[in-house]
């Protein structure tokens, strides 16, 4: 069992996915920072007032008298539909830069396949230029 384990964790698949899981992750940090330092203050300040979307909610219980949205969770349940947004948008971000990333490597792709087929091909090596030429000989004798 301790080999099948071996063998399944030592798949390039696995490792891949790992990496991506991890890489993920320190990418989530920076859209979060994008959204929530830069993109949040902008959208706030066009919206009248620098607020932010964060601390929105509907208290769902009488007890809740708080005007933040985490000394409201303390006191009870909230309906937190600003934190949603805030959520929202760092998703549609996140998937406006993963669009714009693969677009760029799709053109670079496209950019290499088409030096790759615009490039002449190089002559054949010498041992099988000579290999050619005996079997073009041998043809000809035939």
């Amino acid at each position: 069992m301790l080999n099948e384990f071996k063998e399944f964790i030592a798949r390039g698949n696995v490792m891949d996915l790992a990496v991506g899981v991890i890489i993920g992750a320190a990418f989530n940090k920076i859209v979060t920072s994008v959204v929530e330092d830069l993109v949040m203050p902008i959208v706030g300040a066009l919206t009248g007032g620098g607020f932010d979307f964060s601390n929105y909610f509907l208290p769902l219980s009488a007890n809740v008298t708080a005007t933040s949205l985490a000394a409201a969770r303390q006191q009870g349940a909230v309906f937190a539909y600003g934190n949603f947004i805030t959520v929202f948008i760092n998703f549609l971000i996140l998937a406006w830069i993963i669009f714009l990333m693969i677009k760029a490597v799709n053109r670079m792709r496209t950019s290499l396949e088409k030096q790759k087929e615009a490039a002449p091909a190089a002559p054949p090596a010498e041992d099988i230029q000579l290999l050619s030429e005996i079997r073009d000989l041998l043809k000809q004798r035939a």
